[in-house]
């Protein structure tokens, strides 16, 4: 029976001998459940707007869409506990470096994409228990754009704000080369089961991957165009990349073909949630809440 490290985590919590690394473990595998939960319906709702039209939506939208739901609140909560694990373990891998990768510029970048992730997904964690608290409306759509124009017209309103942006978009880029070449390379070594992975969940993740790759150069062009021209309102997320594809020639096509790409990184992500290999130290973490209190 093959072993693999989801199942292994759970039986240790179970008998009641995980530590605090395993506990922020299983949040962290929550995440990426929650992220694929997310990454299907953006999938399938762009999909939707390819073949009857409308508008598509952001991981935002998305949150807004499940508060409408029967279980709401539930489902939204899990949500706000997984990207908060998730948003803690890619800020652990940005500060500690525990795979050592800050010692090429490849790997400094990569680890500078972390913390831009945990950032994200810190935020969705936010947005989510705010829905839940009802602090927020539920927008559906793509909220992100008008966050993303928010910030763009903060750093413009600063000293040095348009330079800052430009490396921002500069950083999109380069996750986007980063997701290319994993969609490129296909290795996926991080999924450390006892058994090979499927070639399905194999094309599932290269595919996912090349989308996002997609996504990523777009918003990172429109963050950039945002600071030469000086003008906030050029700034978008996933949403405006989206509608983007969707508003070019044959762009029914090409957004059905994104968003299917996006739809097969949620179910990536799914599988990623049971099989990837997640490990968050608790000691270091203790260490630098130690450190932080003296």
């Amino acid at each position: 029976m093959p072993r693999y490290p989801a199942s292994n985590t759970m039986v240790k919590m179970m008998n009641g001998t995980e530590s605090y690394g395993e506990r922020l473990t299983i949040l962290a595998r929550i995440g990426f459940a929650a992220r694929g939960m997310v990454y299907l319906l953006i999938g399938l709702f762009a999909i939707d707007v390819a073949r009857h039209g409308g508008q598509p939506s952001d991981n935002q939208g998305v949150l807004g869409s499940l508060s409408q739901s029967s279980l709401g609140s539930f489902l939204l909560l899990l949500c706000a506990a997984g990207f908060a694990g998730y948003a803690l373990w890619r800020l652990i891998e940005a500060a500690l470096d525990p795979e050592h990768r800050s010692r090429s510029l490849k790997g400094r970048l990569e680890r500078a994409g972390y913390a831009m992730s945990g950032i994200v997904y810190g935020a969705l964690a936010l947005a989510a228990v705010n829905l839940v608290l009802r602090k927020a409306p539920a927008a559906e759509g793509s909220p992100g754009d008008r966050t993303a124009q928010g910030w763009s017209a903060w750093l413009l309103d600063q000293p040095g704000g348009q330079a800052v942006l430009v490396i921002c978009g500069v950083i999109f880029f380069f996750i986007a080369l980063a997701q290319a070449v994993k969609a490129y390379r296909g290795r996926f070594d991080e999924l450390a089961a006892d058994v090979p992975v499927p070639e399905a969940v194999r094309w599932a993740g290269r595919i996912g991957y090349a989308a996002r790759a997609i996504v990523f150069a777009m918003i990172g062009w429109f963050v950039i165009n945002a600071a030469l021209h000086a003008d906030p309102d050029e700034a978008g997320g996933l949403g405006a990349a989206l509608r983007q594809l969707r508003d070019q020639e044959h762009g029914p096509l090409l957004l059905f073909i994104v968003a299917s790409g996006l739809a097969l990184f949620g179910l990536f992500s799914i599988v990623e949630a049971l099989y990837r290999h997640v490990r968050i130290d608790g000691s270091q973490l203790r260490e630098i809440a130690r450190t932080a209190r003296q």
